[in-house]
C-alpha cells in the first residue's frame, strides 16, 4: 500500500496546486504523510454527510473539489460545522486534499468531464491557458452538440443526463432557436459571457446565473448582429460531480502503474443544497383595472 505522502505527490501532479487561481485555497487540509492509503472517496463537498460516508466506507482519503476552508479561521473547534469535519476526518484517520481551480483548467478538467456527461464533442478551451503549449488547458470548453436540438430539447437533454437535483435545468433564450455548437463550464460561469460571445457559440450552460448579468447577457447582440447565446443554468453541484468519477479513474490509472491496488470511490450523495422545487403558476390577467375604484 501506498503512504499519504505517494498518493499526494500523483494527485500533485495531475492537477498542480500552482496553477490555483491566487484566491483559491487547495491541497491537504488534515492527514498524516506517512498514513498507509488503501480507499479514497472522492466528493464536491466536504460537509459532514460527506466526512460520514467516508467514515463508513473505511476511506484513508477524501478527495473534494470544493475547499473546506477557503478563507483564513481561527478556530476548528467541534462546535463549528467545518470544525466538527475536521474533528470526525482526524478521529477516524482520514486525510482530506481538495483540487478546485487547479482542477477546473487542468487537462481533462471539470469542464470535460461536464462535457463528458453531456456527450459533446470538445472543440477546445473556451478561455485558453497561455502557459500550455498544446492549447489544451483553461476554463471551460467549446464543444459541439451530437446532433441539433431546440433550446427546449437541448435543456431537457442536459436535465436528463446531468445529476438530479431540485432546480434541474433553467434557460434563457428563443425555445425554439436550434442550438448545434455550446460553450460549457462547470460551477459558478457568468464571469465568462464576454468569452462566450468572443466564442460565437449558440448556448453557454453553466451555473449560479445571476438576474442582471443573465438578463444583459440575452439582450447584448453579437459583435456581427447576430443573437447573443442562449444561457442554460444547471445545479453548481451538478455541473462539477461528475469529474468525481473523472478524477477517480484517474487516480485508478495512476494507482495500476505503479502497483498500488487502490480503492476509489465516488459519492453519489447530493450535497447541492437545494432540497425542494416548485413550479410557479402562469401568470393570470388582473381582474381589477389600474386605476379604476375597486
Amino acid at each position: 500500500m501506498p503512504v499519504l505522502s505517494e498518493v499526494l505527490t500523483a494527485l500533485d501532479a495531475l492537477w498542480p496546486p500552482e496553477r490555483a487561481e491566487g484566491w483559491d485555497a487547495v491541497g491537504t487540509v488534515c492527514g498524516d504523510p506517512d498514513a498507509e492509503v488503501r480507499r479514497v472517496l472522492f466528493a464536491v463537498d466536504p460537509v459532514q454527510e460527506i466526512a460520514e460516508e467516508a467514515v463508513r466506507l473505511g476511506a484513508d482519503l477524501l478527495v473534494t473539489h470544493h475547499p473546506l476552508y477557503l478563507r483564513g479561521t481561527t478556530t476548528v473547534a467541534a462546535s463549528t460545522f467545518k470544525g466538527k469535519v475536521v474533528h470526525t476526518l482526524i478521529k477516524h484517520d482520514i486525510a482530506l486534499h481538495v483540487a478546485h481551480t487547479n482542477a477546473d483548467t487542468a487537462d481533462p478538467g471539470v469542464s470535460d468531464a461536464l462535457a463528458g456527461a453531456l456527450d459533446l464533442r470538445i472543440l477546445g478551451p473556451l478561455v485558453a491557458d497561455a502557459t500550455d503549449p498544446a492549447g489544451r488547458r483553461g476554463l471551460g470548453r467549446i464543444c459541439e452538440l451530437p446532433h441539433p436540438m431546440t433550446l427546449t430539447e437541448f435543456a431537457s437533454y442536459a436535465a436528463a443526463r446531468l445529476p438530479a437535483t431540485a432546480q434541474g435545468i433553467r434557460a434563457a433564450g428563443d425555445p425554439d432557436r436550434e442550438i448545434r455548437t455550446v460553450a460549457v463550464s462547470g460551477g459558478s460561469g457568468d464571469s465568462l459571457f464576454g468569452d462566450v460571445r468572443a466564442a460565437g457559440v449558440d448556448a453557454f450552460l453553466t451555473a449560479d446565473l445571476r438576474h442582471h448579468p443573465a438578463s444583459e447577457a440575452v439582450q447584448l447582440l453579437q459583435p456581427d448582429g447576430q443573437t447573443p447565446p442562449a444561457l442554460l443554468d444547471a445545479a453548481h453541484w451538478a455541473t462539477e460531480w461528475p469529474w468525481c468519477e473523472q478524477a477517480a479513474a484517474q487516480l485508478d490509472a495512476v494507482s495500476d502503474r505503479h502497483g498500488w491496488g487502490l480503492r476509489t470511490h465516488v459519492s453519489r450523495t447530493v450535497t447541492d443544497p437545494w432540497t425542494a422545487h416548485a413550479a410557479s403558476a402562469p401568470l393570470t390577467t388582473p381582474t381589477h383595472t389600474p386605476g379604476a375604484p375597486r
